[in-house]
């Protein structure tokens, strides 16, 4: 049970966002609802709270574009003020094969959304964690990192796009951001693990083209084959509550199971040097 236990949870309105909202609910948590549309994110508090039965308190919906840097300093200001403790933050919010466009900033989307808008996040409130420890962060990947690899030379995909590999080396940053987070961690109280939620039928597909004539097909496909939203929202709450977890550091979860990554999402070189270069990126000064 995570009574008296608040949880932020980031692309909260939709997908596997609302389901984990859902799912720490159940357990009497409260949530924090980060998301950039507030009226959806209302929305989908209203449908949570009705398919749980929880109390209007245990739902709080705060505003965060994880496209703008801006955005997710107000943010954590808002939450450093107002929370007196923040047990786990789960970076779950993400875009997938977009279209080349830029954040606020100027950063490729994919990675400006999926890793450095989170890796502000967290560096922004870990202060918070660390006072309400033992507190955990939770950080949503995918099986898809595995295509990906970072070249340092044009991590804003100046040179060249491609949607998809853009997608997977985002993912392949949230690992390396775990592993070099868990080793800075050591000792702190606050424990940082990844996970995959697998293949999950959400909106996070939404800018991938599907011809008309085999969407039906498509669609018929993905409910038999895919996940639901609440199945792949089952290792982000597990990981997040479970006593199990305790004190595990710096691993990767999915299907609720420890998982082996390939060397490229556990080279603590390479971790180390995506580290300080997200640093210079977002305006952390050490």
């Amino acid at each position: 049970m995570m009574k008296g236990k608040t949880v932020i949870v980031t692309g909260a309105n939709s997908g596997i966002g609302k389901a984990t909202a859902a799912g720490i609910v159940k357990l009497q948590g409260r949530v924090i609802m980060a998301c950039r549309d507030l009226d959806k994110a209302e929305e989908a508090a209203r449908d949570i709270q009705q398919g749980t039965g929880a109390e209007s308190t245990q739902l709080v919906v705060k505003q965060l574009d994880l496209a703008s840097l801006t955005s997710v300093r107000a943010f954590c200001e808002d939450v450093i003020k107002e929370e007196p403790r923040l047990d786990v933050l789960i970076n779950n919010a993400g875009i997938y094969q977009c279209p080349y466009t830029r954040t606020e900033d100027g950063f490729e989307m994919q990675f400006g959304v999926n890793h450095l808008g989170h890796f502000l996040l967290t560096h922004l409130l870990l202060d918070l964690l660390k006072r309400s420890a033992p507190s955990r962060i939770v950080v949503v990947s995918s099986k898809l990192y595995k295509h990906g690899y970072i070249n340092f030379e044009d991590l804003s995909s100046e040179k060249s796009y491609d949607r998809a590999f853009a997608y997977s080396r985002s993912k392949l940053a949230n690992l390396l951001f775990t592993c070099e987070l868990a080793r800075r961690l050591e000792g702190s109280g606050v424990t940082v693990n990844a996970v995959t939620p697998g293949i999950v039928r959400t909106n996070l597909g939404r800018h991938v083209h599907i011809p008309v004539l085999v969407r039906p097909l498509f669609d018929l496909l993905s409910r038999s084959l895919f996940r639901s939203p609440e199945e792949g929202a089952q290792t982000s709450v597990y990981v997040a509550s479970s006593p199990d977890v305790d004190n595990v550091q710096g691993k990767c979860f999915a299907d609720c199971q420890p998982q082996v990554l390939l060397d490229k999402a556990t080279d603590q070189e390479l971790a180390a040097k995506l580290w300080d270069i997200s640093e210079v990126m977002v305006g952390i000064i050490t």
